[in-house]
């Protein structure tokens, strides 16, 4: 399966859910993220029922300190 994740093209062997493919990028235990998938943005409850499609456009956003 072929995605965009951010702009980079990143390939996988099986299909994914959001949660799965979080896992893969080391990101789902993190806290402060946004995910999009084709400009649509996606509950964290509703990650792991979203499966995702060839050739899809991921966004992850992790929320940051500052002022």
């Amino acid at each position: 399966m072929k995605l965009k994740v951010n702009n980079e093209p990143v390939e996988f062997n099986e299909e994914l859910n959001l949660q799965a493919l979080l896992q893969k990028l080391l990101l789902i235990e993190k806290n402060g993220i946004a995910v999009a998938v084709n400009a649509s943005v996606f509950l964290k409850k509703n990650w792991n029922q979203f499966l995702l499609n060839e050739n899809d456009e991921v966004i992850i956003i992790e929320a940051a300190q500052g002022g």
